[in-house]
């Protein structure tokens, strides 16, 4: 339950990441837009004639204001498409849509509940607002997040449903924006008795955290650096960015919730002496820490290695530091020093929080959008003058913390031999990323998957693989260089084939390739991101399976019947060579002059490719087949198919299962060639072809003949 939990945690985290994302642009804007059509700016700097009130420099700087603040005020309905699409397992779009209109359903149903009850004057102070001109309780970002993460539990429990066949048009993915509008009307109905309690709750949290002091800020920037590790940082500084727990402040006649948005507020607010301190407490402590901070630690390390490494260590961690210093982009250094001594990254915490804590006792008042950069502070800082955010205490604690995060990186890699860049034993010199510390984390825990890992080797590593994609029987691979394929490696993995030209690879698994794809991607995620060499290179040649003769006395024979109707032919004149050399299996192929599918024998279905284009049916004699419609038309995501079955279903000899565009399959695919495919036969069991030519579905095709 606990991994669970985490594991819920880190999406959800990441789902934040698209909506925060956007914030950097919109804060261009505002600070550039905010800060110079702001009159006390313009005047203090005597810029009236260039860019005053009637230039045209004034009109384009007024709209960039207008475009930055319309993003900050509505980021509810942004974290509510966002925060679906995050964690929308397939169909992305779909829950996009769909989060968008449950958002105005539920605040329509907020604002009509609202009405009737005597509108908003029966409200406390403060507990409505207007959400993209419809009246609603002040939920913020919350709101967002409510209808996001609903919105994704519904279309990723409904996006495949299937009505019955006079409802059959609302199915699968046009189901998601019906159900979520009903679900979101109840919850707006709801919601005007719910929250307003739960909003008393968050002001009061709002009210503790206020009063915590400069205790209370530290603990914050060492539970923000703390959660980096895990992924959990934007679930923690979220509620304080976007929510009454960072604050409220009356604005412009406005009550704003939330630090960043406090801040932002003022920032486009005419006649501010100084910035919230008690909202930007939560978000300039980041600046020591990684224009000055962080780039001292890189120092230390490339001081501390050894002579003959310096110059790639040097190259590696200068643009690190730059990273940091610039953009406030910090994981290639603190994952570096957190992979090889944990020790450096608790001590960086700790002072982490000291920092938010100097920049709350200095009264500095410098907000951000996304990181601690220097961007930010020039924006947001520097910009709006000193006397609105006293950012020149920035600069002097920074200089402080890159002397003292130099001497005391320098000094532990050194008393406790710490392998840090151009430390290390082996010839390898390289930064760390979350990704490699993942990988560490799960080969501690003995959670590597050994068949993803095997392939992944095979396929030259992580760096070497470009795309991943599967069909319904085999692995579809782009590699950066093909000479890095180890065929016999990805043979070891249990394919029955591998079929490698140039960048392309294709590696032959059957029906549970889909299983494959979906681990070696997962695997991708934390794998190591580097290439693989082979010891040596074989030749790219074309492989053929080995066929022998079953001898003995045929004691059993299985008559299928053809599913389609069309020209029959061996399977080796197959436009496809996995088909074609019998890699998947012995059986026949098909060419259709009809579009139609039916059961082969009586049997079960066993899947249906969500491409539609192939159907896994196990009879009820044991034998499992793959009817496979067309060449590559696994690219045609299912256009020109349609499916009359489902997984489990049990069928009768001539049952229909699927049908397709036979011109337009023609006309978008390699082939319309289809072949059946036996792909678990036993070693006493032998293809035998029963006719050729001509051929109508339900007429015998193969048999299988069962020896002793």
């Amino acid at each position: 339950m606990k991994d669970k939990i985490f594991g819920v945690l880190q999406r959800v985290g990441r789902s934040f990441m698209l909506p925060i994302a956007i914030l950097p642009v919109a804060g261009l804007f505002l600070g550039i837009g905010g800060s110079f059509t702001n009159p006390t700016m313009i005047e203090a700097y005597g810029l009236t004639k260039l860019i005053g009130p009637g230039t045209f420099i004034y009109a384009i700087l007024s709209v960039m204001n207008a475009a930055g603040s319309v993003v900050f005020g509505n980021l509810p309905i942004l974290f509510a498409m966002g925060v679906a699409i995050g964690m929308a397992k397939k169909e992305k779009d779909v829950a996009a849509l769909s989060a968008a209109i449950a958002f105005l359903i539920m605040h329509a149903s907020i604002g009509a509940m609202i009405n009737i009850n005597g509108g908003t004057e029966a409200l406390l102070s403060g507990a409505s607002t207007s959400v993209l001109g419809i009246t609603s309780l002040q939920m913020g970002v919350f709101g967002g997040i409510i209808v996001g993460l609903g919105v994704a539990a519904l279309h990723n429990k409904f996006y495949k449903i299937e009505l019955p066949q006079v409802l059959s048009f609302f199915g699968g993915t046009r189901f998601i924006p019906i159900v979520s509008a009903i679900t979101y009307l109840i919850v707006g109905i709801l919601m005007f008795y719910i929250w307003p309690p739960i909003q008393g709750g968050i002001y009061k949290i709002g009210a503790v955290v206020l009063a915590s002091g400069y205790a209370g800020t530290w603990v914050y920037g060492l539970m923000e650096r703390l959660l980096i590790p895990f992924g959990l940082h934007h679930v923690f500084y979220l509620p304080f960015w976007q929510t009454a727990v960072g604050g409220t402040a009356e604005v412009g006649g406005k009550v704003i919730e939330g630090a960043q948005n406090i801040f932002f507020a003022e920032l486009g607010t005419p006649g501010i002496t100084h910035f919230s301190v008690s909202a930007t407490r939560f978000m300039s402590g980041k600046f020591p820490l990684m224009i000055f901070g962080l780039p001292g630690a890189a120092l230390a390390m490339y001081k501390c290695a050894k002579p003959e490494k310096r110059k790639v260590v040097g190259g590696l961690l200068l643009s690190a530091a730059l990273t940091s210093m610039l953009t406030g982009i910090t994981e290639p250094i603190e994952f570096t020093f957190l992979f090889v001594a944990p020790a450096l990254y608790g001590i960086h915490c700790v002072f982490a929080g000291l920092s938010y804590m100097f920049m709350h006792m200095l009264n500095v008042g410098v907000g951000m959008t996304f990181s601690g950069g220097f961007i930010d502070l020039f924006l947001f800082g520097i910009l709006q003058g000193n006397a609105k955010t006293s950012w020149i205490w920035v600069v002097v604690v920074g200089i402080g913390y890159f002397v003292v995060y130099y001497l005391l990186f320098s000094f532990l890699i050194k008393k406790f031999n710490l392998k840090t860049p151009g430390r290390e034993d082996t010839d390898e010199v390289k930064l760390y990323r979350r990704s490699d510390l993942e990988a560490k984390k799960n080969a501690e825990n003995g959670d590597v998957d050994e068949l993803s890992a095997m392939i992944c080797e095979g396929l030259g590593g992580k760096k070497n693989i470009s795309d991943v994609d599967c069909c319904a029987t085999r692995l579809r691979c782009t590699v950066h260089k093909g000479e890095l394929v180890n065929k016999d490696l990805l043979k070891q993995s249990g394919a029955s084939g591998v079929i490698h030209k140039g960048e392309g690879v294709q590696v032959i698994y059957g029906p549970r390739v889909t299983i494959i794809k979906s681990n070696l991607e997962d695997y991708l995620v934390t794998a190591p991101n580097e290439e693989v060499s082979m010891d040596t290179v074989e030749e790219n040649k074309e492989e053929k399976a080995t066929e022998k003769e079953i001898q003995g006395k045929v004691i059993n024979t299985i008559i299928l019947n053809s599913p389609l109707t069309g020209i029959a032919k061996d399977l080796s004149e197959a436009p496809d060579e996995a088909f074609a050399n019998k890699m998947m299996g012995d059986g026949v192929v098909v060419i259709p002059t009809d579009g139609n599918v039916v059961a082969p024998a009586d049997g079960e279905v066993i899947f249906v490719f969500p491409s539609k284009h192939a159907v896994g049916f196990k009879t009820t004699d044991g034998l499992e087949l793959l009817i496979h419609i067309g060449i590559d038309t696994v690219k045609l995501d299912g256009k020109g198919f349609e499916t009359f079955v489902k997984d489990g279903d049990k069928l009768k000899k001539g049952d229909k299962i699927l049908s397709f565009d036979l011109e337009f399959i023609k006309e978008n695919a390699p082939s319309i060639a289809s072949p059946i495919i036996c792909t678990a036969l036993s070693s006493n069991q032998q293809v035998r072809l029963l006719k050729t030519g001509e051929i109508k579905a339900g007429e015998a095709i193969i048999a299988i003949d069962v020896f002793e």
